[in-house]
């Protein structure tokens, strides 16, 4: 898991890059910054910050993982699982705008870490439901053992997945998922339209056994892709390399063909695996010409950056971000010279050989800087540093 993780100054130095110490320092920020009480995770870290219902999904399966490594043990998470799902399952779904945190099944995209509630005037999230809905399932089929604890868990989560009223962020029209909707203003007019990581929101959508989407709304999301060649690598086109990842954290797709990836001769993880290789050769290419990129330090996706501002680097202009979807295909293109180690760290599944080493080379060069007790923070930019 390296999505989402923030980590703070670094006192507690490794000084030798290790994979498993990496994913044990991740397993760490999901483990340790949950509230004590709530059990929600933060979105961020050290910064004061409300909860990400896509981290609290993305928390279940790393304390899942914390399990089978020994880190921490069955009984003590499956205790925070069900203590959490009991708390989401008690939250108020309403439509009214405040002192609630969702509606119709869904949740906000982010909850104040001690209420539970609804943060500030965030809108009701499909996607995010979607990634916390896949921890949430990811713990029913884990915690499969005949104790009161466990089967707990699993009645719990049947019943948040079940409540999920998907069929009304549908969009018959436009016959698309919604983005997501908000009590002061009605349904976001933007749709999960080309392959992104909504591939785990429609599987979701379609698959639920109380409100389910149409079944041809999966052919209708293909008929939207744009398949291109981009940096020599022919694959479903999409930026920012995080698109290519999440559904896979919870879906092992090698081998697994829709009418679309039959036609095309490959499966969803080779697509993601041409994705990541086509990310890496961009940055290679290096168009912007920034001295920090080269065939190992490299990987762009969406991550927080310096600031909004515009920056020469010789006789170019660059725009330069705080937060962006950063990345590069054929039909879209941002990059101002900020890395995330996500980018590589997220791709390892598909492109190991190219993924780890990437990741200790931005270790050993940047470790000061970017590397403490949580692991790798979300993302770095030596250009703007420089200037």
């Amino acid at each position: 898991m390296f999505a989402l993780l923030l980590s703070c100054s670094n006192n507690a130095k490794q000084h030798e890059f290790s994979l498993d110490e990496l994913q044990k320092r991740t397993f760490r920020y999901f483990w340790e910054t949950a509230d004590p009480v709530t059990n929600l995770i933060p979105d961020r870290w050290p910064t004061t910050s409300f909860s990400s219902i896509a981290a609290q999904g993305f928390g279940y399966a790393a304390w899942i993982i914390g399990i089978e490594n020994g880190w921490v043990t069955r009984e003590e998470v499956a205790l925070r699982v069900k203590n959490s799902l009991k708390f989401l399952y008690k939250l108020p779904q309403e439509s009214q705008t405040a002192n609630i945190a969702g509606y119709k099944g869904f949740f906000y995209h982010f909850l104040d870490m001690k209420t539970g509630y609804r943060f500030k005037q965030v809108e009701l999230s499909s996607i995010d439901t979607g990634l916390l809905m896949a921890g949430i399932l990811t713990c029913m089929s884990y915690f499969d053992q005949d104790n009161p604890t466990e089967i707990e868990i699993r009645k719990l989560a049947d019943s948040l997945y079940r409540r999920v009223e998907w069929d009304w962020m549908f969009d018959s029209t436009k016959y698309a998922l919604s983005m997501g909707w908000h009590p002061e203003k009605g349904f976001i007019p933007s749709w999960w339209l080309g392959y992104n990581e909504a591939m785990i929101l429609l599987i979701m959508a379609m698959a639920s056994p109380t409100h389910p989407i149409p079944e041809d709304a999966w052919q209708k999301w293909c008929a939207t892709y744009t398949w291109e060649e981009f940096q020599g690598y022919e694959h479903v086109n999409f930026g920012p390399l995080f698109g290519h990842q999440y559904s896979h954290m919870f879906i092992d797709f090698r081998g697994i063909q829709d009418s679309f990836m039959l036609s095309k001769r490959i499966d969803y993880f080779e697509n993601s695996r041409r994705a990541t290789l086509a990310n890496r050769a961009y940055c290679i290419s290096n168009p912007l010409g920034f001295p920090h990129y080269n065939d190992s330090i490299w990987g762009l996706t969406a991550c927080d950056g310096p600031k909004d501002t515009v920056m020469l680097n010789g006789d170019k202009t660059i725009k330069i971000y705080s937060y962006s979807a950063r990345g590069a295909a054929s039909n879209y293109w941002v990059d101002d010279g900020t890395i995330a180690p996500t980018a590589a760290g997220g791709s390892i599944p598909f492109a190991p050989e190219v993924c780890i080493p990437a990741l200790r080379a931005i270790f050993n060069t940047y470790e000061d800087y970017i590397y403490g007790i949580y692991g790798f923070k979300d993302a770095f930019n030596p250009f703007y540093k420089d200037k």
